[in-house]
């Protein structure tokens, strides 16, 4: 039996670009990279250097706080470069693909003779581990800790992000075998959220409690459901998996070998045939977009584009990325910009467009701010966008100020960045909310632990 959770407060944003329900493969990329900083707050201690040969699933560096968690190569493969920043900072591992890959082999059992112990240390070792997240702080959960649940949303409501109930459809019994092994790491429950709309695929799942979900974006963040469902608290840890790295996890759990393939959605205005592409992490960007986006100047956007990292041509898929969107940059100024009214082409929460009466219409986005940074001003419209149980402008005041006590008793321990990200789009002061909401995690992983 399931649970239902209607979400009211939000925005639904109707963009042009929507996959559709078709899926292609993308050639092998000749090269791959691994981004630390695709893994926030970890530093990378490397095991193998330039010039050695790696095979897929083995492990290339390990956290330095947690030297447990292992990150290993998609692919098999050569290391031909080590890229480094300021202080030596590792920015990227450079592999030089092989024409086929013969992965690492683990030695795995069935899943339900084994003990939360054993599976544990098997996605430790097998780099299967990255993929599980703790709140709060969104950060890769430490494996000393043990959740009080963990949390898995089936519904994303993000615009222009894959459709999780389509791109899973053929991953079920993979899925099945993940959750089964999550379940041994909590005493706990494992939450699945999936959409409210008609029947979904994922309804007879077992080890679960079952969630239906609707309402406008944020619905499917993970963040919200958790607030729903069951908030935590100080000193409470929760975990979160995206279904598809379930699925990753569940085959790893069925075969003994880590293979790191999605199914993304490319999507966009400026894609000319939005569709979804099997692909394998770290691939080249390249590879997926070439000849499929519009000529002139875009921006590509690994993950939605509330969310997402910039990205290039000549860059890699994100670790974590189930989307990559191509928009248009924004470089392109109204005439009389400075007036209140947009028009019928712009897309405005406010009724400083005419979007307000046409709640059918798809828009066309751009990276144009449409503003300029100003002061904060009590308006409400933060609270429209964030279902959450929090004060958001004043948690983001304190965030800029540091107060550490009023970010505890604001919610603070309760949001990750991305449950900011329509504030981002919304905010008539144009702050980056997500920005703040990441330093003032960071500090509090710092000051308080």
């Amino acid at each position: 039996m399931s649970k239902d959770i209607k979400i009211t407060k939000g925005l639904h944003l109707n963009l042009v670009g929507e996959a559709q329900k078709q899926i292609s493969e993308v050639a092998r990329s000749s090269s791959f990279v691994i981004k630390p900083s695709d893994f926030h707050g970890v530093t990378p201690k490397l095991i193998l250097k330039e010039g050695a040969s790696v095979k897929a699933g083995e492990p290339i560096f390990y956290s330095k706080s947690d030297e447990k968690v292992m990150f290993v190569s998609p692919v098999n493969g050569t290391i031909t470069e080590i890229v480094r920043g300021e202080k030596r900072v590792i920015l990227e591992i450079r592999i030089q693909a092989d024409a086929q890959d013969t992965p690492v082999k683990h030695e795995v059992k069935n899943v339900e003779a084994m003990s939360g112990e054993e599976v544990k240390t098997l996605l430790l070792a097998s780099g299967c581990w990255p993929f599980i997240k703790q709140r709060p702080y969104d950060v890769i959960a430490h494996s000393a800790d043990t959740p009080k649940a963990i949390f898995i949303s089936a519904y994303s409501s993000a615009p222009l992000s894959s459709d999780v109930e389509f791109v899973m459809q053929d991953k079920l019994e993979a899925f099945q075998a993940g959750v089964n092994a999550l379940a041994k790491l909590t005493k706990g429950k494992v939450h699945l959220s999936v959409t409210g709309k008609g029947n979904s695929i994922f309804s007879n799942t077992k080890n679960v409690e079952l969630h239906k979900v609707t309402g406008p974006h944020p619905a499917g963040n993970v963040g919200v459901q958790i607030n729903k469902i069951d908030p935590i608290n100080q000193g409470e840890k929760v975990w979160v998996v995206a279904p598809q790295d379930v699925a990753i996890i569940g085959t790893f759990f069925q075969t003994g070998t880590f293979v790191p393939t999605k199914t993304i959605a490319l999507a966009g205005a400026e894609v000319k045939n939005p569709q979804y592409y099997n692909i394998t992490i770290g691939s080249e960007v390249a590879k997926l977009v070439d000849g499929k986006i519009n000529a002139g100047e875009v921006r590509i956007i690994s993950g939605d584009v509330l969310t997402g990292t910039k990205s290039h041509i000549g860059g890699n898929l994100g670790f974590y990325a189930n989307t990559v969107s191509v928009i248009k940059e924004g470089n392109e100024y109204r005439m009389f910009g400075w007036l209140p009214f947009a028009g019928p082409s712009k897309h405005s929460m406010q009724r400083t467009a005419l979007s307000w009466l046409m709640p059918g219409k798809k828009y066309v986005p751009d990276t144009n701010l449409n503003g300029e940074e100003r002061a904060l001003v009590v308006t409400g419209e933060m609270e429209q966008v964030m279902p959450m149980d929090i004060f958001p402008m004043q948690l983001l005041k304190a965030c800029i100020t540091h107060d550490i006590e009023k970010m505890e008793n604001l919610g603070i321990y309760e949001v990750a960045p991305e449950d900011f990200a329509l504030i981002d789009y919304t905010n008539t002061s144009k702050l980056e909310a997500q920005a703040i909401i990441r330093e003032a995690l960071d500090l509090m992983i710092k000051e308080v632990g």
